[in-house]
């Protein structure tokens, strides 16, 4: 595409309203109009960046070669499809959708229609996720802690799906798998009715190990990565955008550990995000999120959500 691209964004709360600012900004994209279930919501936002306020999303759909979906999670099918059918490239919010049927529908449609689309699954374009990315030959452990103070917002879905699934994501861009061979969970519901705490221990296929914690019930706020592998310890922090690393250098038969921070740009990360997105959309390229990517972290995170369901002191899965 030639030119600058035409940019819509359906759902302007609190993350809707940074990729409608980052539509505005960035260059090569300019960004038309906006859709919110909040009229006045809607025309705040518009009004800030110089955009239109459009009646739905079949209307805005026709008037932009891109959009982003930040509804809330329960609704991106009915979202996005309009946006698919009119060949709109399209990034959907993390989770790509809220059950398997859904995502797949999206994806499935995405695929036949020859339209990108792109999971908005932040945390691997992360500056600090990508520097200990740089650093890593052969992972073997990931553990990592998400944790996060109460909202009463986003509570359409649950931990696993809210903030887990950054987790499951960053697993496949680790460890370069999914593919599960044996899982434990165990979880609990505290402020409201669905779960609010999750632990997951995964061994993935070729033998890669990963522990998982995730809560939404923290007086703290935590995100946490560290990964080992055969003389390395590499670790991120993506709350305070700093990462590290430790290593073992054998010399003359004496081991020394080298020990120091890794070089991390202060960059927004979803400006990372949606400049890739943009990016792939004018080559023509396969999004690098892509809706498969984002439906394989959905039917893992509801697999766990099931097994903590089944089981909420978290027995071992068959």
């Amino acid at each position: 595409m030639s030119g600058d691209l035409r940019a819509g964004v359906v759902g302007v709360g609190h993350l809707g309203q940074h990729h409608a600012r980052l539509y505005a900004t960035l260059d090569g994209v300019r960004l038309v109009g906006v859709v919110d279930a909040n009229r006045a919501r809607a025309e705040e936002i518009a009004a800030r960046h110089g955009a239109r306020v459009f009646d739905s999303v079949e209307s805005l759909a026709r008037e932009v070669d891109v959009a982003s979906v930040a509804s809330p999670t329960s609704v991106h099918l009915e979202t996005a499809r309009p946006l698919l059918e009119a060949g709109v490239a399209t990034l959907v919010e993390k989770p790509i959708a809220d059950t398997v049927a859904a995502g797949r529908e999206l994806v499935e449609l995405a695929r036949s229609r020859g339209v990108p689309l792109m999971v908005g699954h932040i945390e691997r374009f992360h500056p600090a996720v990508a520097a200990i990315r740089a650093e890593l030959t052969a992972p073997r452990f990931v553990e990592i802690h998400r944790l996060a103070p109460f909202v009463p917002r986003a509570l359409d879905v649950d931990v696993v799906l809210d903030l887990m699934v950054h987790d499951l994501d960053l697993c496949r861009v680790l460890l370069g798998t999914l593919e599960v061979e044996h899982l434990e969970a165990a979880g609990a519901s505290a402020l409201t009715d669905t779960i609010d705490l999750a632990s997951v221990r995964i061994r993935f296929a070729g033998g890669a190990q990963a522990n998982l914690t995730a809560s939404r019930i923290s007086f703290e706020k935590v995100r946490r990565i560290r990964v080992f592998e055969p003389g390395s310890y590499l670790w991120a922090d993506t709350g305070t955008g700093d990462a590290g690393l430790f290593r073992v250098h054998r010399e003359g038969g004496e081991r020394r550990i080298e020990r120091r921070p890794l070089d991390v740009p202060r960059e927004e990360p979803l400006a990372r995000e949606i400049g890739a997105f943009l990016a792939a959309v004018r080559a023509g390229d396969r999004p690098p999120c892509p809706g498969e990517d984002g439906l394989a972290a959905l039917e893992l995170a509801l697999r766990i959500r099931d097994r903590i369901r089944e089981d909420p002191l978290g027995a071992p899965a068959p």
